[in-house]
């Protein structure tokens, strides 16, 4: 599956990409929301979006909703490095929302999954 890992920072983002490759998957970086929306429209074999949270000028929730509103509806995960309340979790259109911490390794493994069974 072909992955696409928006985040502000390279570090996370290269982290995540890493996550995501060492469980088979490949992955391409957008660094802002515009970005990933090029990438979206030039590439056609993204299978899944996996978006931070707090990013300047356009935050991940903003991508996801933007995204809808474009009639783009691929499974969508939530990076933050809040701890996730349960509103925010039950987003409309929202695959998984998750806490950058520790366990993200495996709760992020699991998420994809789950993302890709739906």
């Amino acid at each position: 599956m072909h992955i696409l890992v928006v985040d502000d920072d390279p570090l996370a983002g290269e982290m995540i990409a890493a996550l995501l490759e060492s469980q088979g998957h490949t992955a391409s970086l957008a660094c802002d929301a515009m970005e990933a929306v090029d990438q979206l429209d030039t590439r056609h074999d993204i299978g899944l979006i996996i978006s931070d949270m707090h990013m300047p000028l356009i935050s991940g929730l903003a991508l996801l909703a933007m995204l809808r509103e474009q009639d783009n509806h691929l499974p969508f995960i939530l990076l933050t490095g809040d701890t996730p309340d349960e509103a925010l979790c039950r987003t409309p259109g929202l695959s998984a929302c998750l806490s950058k911490d520790a366990e993200l390794a495996s709760s992020l493994a699991a998420a994809v999954n789950q993302a890709l069974v739906r």
